[in-house]
């Protein structure tokens, strides 16, 4: 597998770079302290800001914006950046309302050497697809690699996305966690707990587990401790805000 360095900017944004190509994960760059709608009168408070300023990013490649609609993974400043960048990748209902590229499940493009495959998502339980709206993951190829960075987005575990297990060797996966809940919605979740996160690892097998989209926001109910419970000692990667790991 080609080297990978993530930079953790926060929330669901990270900075990757892969087989020197910088790729932005769901820009978002807002200061914290606003509460922001998301429909259907649910809502959430963002409680931190970016650790990296969009200003201090250097050249980006492409976005890959796993949905659009949510400011949590695209906010105003993130959306301000985007017409600056040479690639767009994200939902084929997101990329309507953008002017970008979409990608349905499955389908596959490619920003400088590196080869995207959108990955099914679903962003809560069956019934709210039509009231949340359409996500995706991504799944990132180096040429000559057989295995593949994989990003799940803001997502629960359904047998589509599973998917991803029969198709792809995944060496890192970089898992969109959190257990988003609304008192509107009392217990339904709209993104994996750190439980979910655990039964999907065990299926996909890969080398490097990664939790991001845990904190930041106060429509988390999941954070670290909660996650790490659900792992065996040592087993995550955790990453620090703002500074460059290699995975």
């Amino acid at each position: 597998m080609t080297k990978l360095t993530i930079t953790h900017i926060g929330g669901p944004t990270t900075l990757l770079e892969l087989g020197g190509v910088r790729l932005l994960v769901d820009p978002t760059f807002d200061a914290p302290g606003r509460r922001y709608s998301f429909g259907w009168g649910t809502s959430s408070r963002k409680t931190a800001g970016p650790a990296v300023p969009p200003e201090s990013l250097g050249r980006i490649d492409g976005v890959l914006l796993t949905h659009d609609q949510h400011a949590d993974n695209l906010d105003d400043a993130g959306r301000a950046l985007l017409p600056t960048v040479p690639d767009v990748v994200t939902t084929p209902a997101g990329a309507k309302r953008l002017g970008v590229t979409g990608l349905a499940p499955w389908q596959t493009t490619t920003i400088g050497d590196v080869e995207i495959t959108a990955t099914p998502s679903r962003h809560g339980p069956a019934w709210s697809v039509p009231i949340v709206g359409p996500t995706t993951g991504f799944a990132l190829r180096t040429p000559g690699s057989s295995s593949v960075v994989w990003i799940s987005g803001d997502t629960v575990v359904f047998p589509g996305m599973l998917e991803v297990a029969d198709r792809f060797t995944v060496d890192t996966a970089i898992l969109h966690l959190g257990k988003v809940q609304f008192g509107l919605t009392g217990p339904a979740h709209f993104t994996m707990t750190g439980r979910d996160a655990a039964t999907l690892v065990d299926r996909i097998k890969p080398r490097a587990v990664v939790p991001v989209h845990y904190e930041g926001w106060s429509h988390f109910h999941e954070g670290r401790t909660q996650i790490e419970a659900a792992f065996p000692p040592d087993s995550l990667t955790w990453l620090k805000p703002g500074v460059a790991t290699t995975v």
